[in-house]
């Protein structure tokens, strides 16, 4: 008798036409089921708590407040949220341009190193609620302001993760392109720069998030801006006005913000490091 032993994959293997073998993942229910479980479970707790102990809806709305509240509120908070979106998107670009080009500034002259990371790490520690307002006086209130403010948060994670990444380049590889005549520019761009990249994609997964932060403490002190407002003015004007439904709201859009810029930059990730980089490939389980 002959048996089959029939084995789930989480995986699904293609051939390129070059003949490399490109193994494309599935979605898995052992992926998906927990976080959803945990999602539900804590929705639950939530309704439960507030039902039982009778908790004011304005200190803490209920899910089932929440949830009647978007459907009255939808058509408020896209324009906020797409307001916040496009100054977290270009903070993002900004610190991620800029910081990539002072990696690679200091990664290839030492006096750019010692002349320019004092004062990015100078610019990490700088109270931005305490700068931002400069920034109005400057620029006056609204986008400009709150995408300087996003792009000032998120570039020292870039740069900081890329010039370590730069920095620790395998040294007999180094060598070998010196003895095979590569100039100090090439040694930079074709083999240091791609072998930093799982440190860049490190920063600018950090970056992500810090610029949706960054644009968000810019709409606290910038306000309105063009007659729009982004989430942080829906925040403060919400918890003035004690509408905390309205505050939850808002905060759970600017994670969600947070969360797409987070996504682009995984799916930018697996893209450029899937086939080759340990951190990338799936793991065997």
């Amino acid at each position: 008798m002959t048996t089959t032993q029939v084995t789930e994959s989480p995986e699904v293997s293609t051939r390129a036409p070059g003949g490399t073998v490109r193994r494309r993942r599935t979605l898995r229910p052992s992926v998906v089921l927990p976080p959803l479980g945990a999602f539900a479970v804590g929705v639950a707790g939530w309704q439960l708590v507030i039902t039982l102990f009778g908790i004011p809806g304005y200190m803490v709305p209920s899910p089932a407040t929440m949830v009647r509240t978007l459907a009255d509120e939808s058509g408020t908070l896209g324009q906020p949220t797409w307001v916040t979106l496009r100054e977290s998107l270009a903070g993002f670009a900004i610190a991620a341009g800029a910081g990539v080009l002072f990696a690679l500034l200091m990664a290839r002259w030492q006096l750019m190193e010692r002349s320019l990371y004092p004062y990015l790490i100078l610019l990490q520690t700088i109270p931005i609620v305490a700068v931002a307002p400069l920034f109005v006086v400057w620029l006056g209130p609204g986008m400009a302001t709150n995408t300087l403010v996003a792009a000032m948060i998120a570039l020292f994670p870039v740069a900081a993760n890329t010039l370590q990444g730069l920095k620790s380049t395998d040294r007999n590889l180094v060598q070998l392109y010196t003895m095979a005549g590569a100039s100090p520019r090439v040694r930079l761009l074709c083999l240091r720069l791609p072998g930093a990249l799982p440190s860049v994609l490190t920063g600018l997964r950090v970056a992500a998030g810090a610029s949706v932060i960054g644009a968000i403490v810019g709409e606290f002190v910038a306000g309105v801006g063009g007659g729009a407002g982004g989430l942080g003015y829906v925040i403060t004007e919400s918890a003035v006005q004690l509408r905390t439904p309205e505050l939850f709201l808002a905060v759970i859009a600017a994670s969600i913000v947070s969360l797409l810029l987070f996504a682009v930059v995984v799916l930018v990730e697996r893209r450029l490091l899937g086939q080759w980089h340990e951190s990338a490939l799936p793991t065997e389980e």
